[in-house]
């Protein structure tokens, strides 16, 4: 097992640390242009999570696993004093090009979140903040909530979102368009196994920065009780768990869960 989560993490990092930068500038434009957009609606950007935030102005909040920073300098320009923690160096570079165009203070510590430095946890946060795409990269999820609560000041949130175990690990979509789009169980939900998949941004990247031996990540996909579990074990109060449609349209994927947010309170 020990042999196996550090193969999965070394992968995994060496993925994220080959033409990330790149795909950014592919996917968003140059860092002065995101921060532009960003500026415009920093609201939109967050997205229905932001009403579980509360008021932000001078809040601690740290986004792990906070990739290109586009979530992190919103909530700064919201208010927030954000920290960002992620492994990609070139995650950094994006982001810390996005909060100096932007306007805003960003600190951005490149770790292993589960190794973290220990001074980080002498201020503690009023928000862990994590999302989308995060949860499947751990192969044991208590390490992960532990530091969690260790990060969180007394009173303060943990607040999740991500894509839905029923859509990741259960559902196979095909179609463009609410007519045609069909849906298969064609997965096992409770699957343990771990998969290779192309890394998210592969798809941004033109072809000669592509290098498909290396932007692979190996994933392992976790059931939503695994979830609530973890994170109930914490020691974190479960305050809400919100399951959600597709919410870019009312008929696309109607009547499946496609994402969740869940709240929890350190006591």
């Amino acid at each position: 097992m020990e042999e196996c989560v550090l193969q999965s993490f070394e992968q995994n990092r060496e993925a994220w640390n080959t033409g990330t930068y790149e795909a950014w500038i592919q996917r968003f434009g140059q860092p002065e242009e995101a921060a532009a957009k960003i500026k415009e609606t920093p609201a939109k950007r967050i997205g229905s999570v932001l009403e579980h935030m509360g008021e932000l102005q001078g809040k601690r909040v740290i986004n792990l696993m906070g990739s290109n920073g586009n979530k992190a300098v919103a909530l700064a320009l919201l208010g927030a004093r954000v920290t960002v923690a992620d492994f990609s160096h070139e995650n950094e570079q994006y982001a810390i090009k996005l909060a100096a165009a932007a306007g805003v203070p960003l600190e951005y510590i490149v770790s292993d979140v589960l190794h973290l430095p220990e001074s980080i946890y002498h201020d503690p946060f009023d928000i862990v903040f994590m999302e989308f795409g995060i949860l499947h990269y751990f192969m044991d999820l208590s390490p992960l909530f532990h530091v969690v609560s260790r990060l969180l000041a007394p009173g303060g949130r943990l607040i999740l979102q991500d894509f839905h175990p029923i859509s990741t690990k259960l559902i196979t979509s095909r179609g463009t368009t609410a007519n045609i789009r069909k849906h298969k169980v064609t997965g096992d939900y409770f699957d343990t196994t771990l998969e290779e998949k192309d890394i998210s941004f592969y798809k941004f990247l033109p072809d000669e920065h592509k290098e498909p031996e290396i932007q692979k990540v190996l994933l392992r996909h976790w059931t939503l009780g695994e979830i609530v579990t973890a994170i109930a074990g914490s020691g974190l109060f479960i305050k809400q768990l919100e399951e959600l449609p597709n919410q870019s349209s009312e008929v696309f994927d109607k009547g499946i869960p496609k994402t969740f947010t869940l709240t929890a309170e350190k006591l």
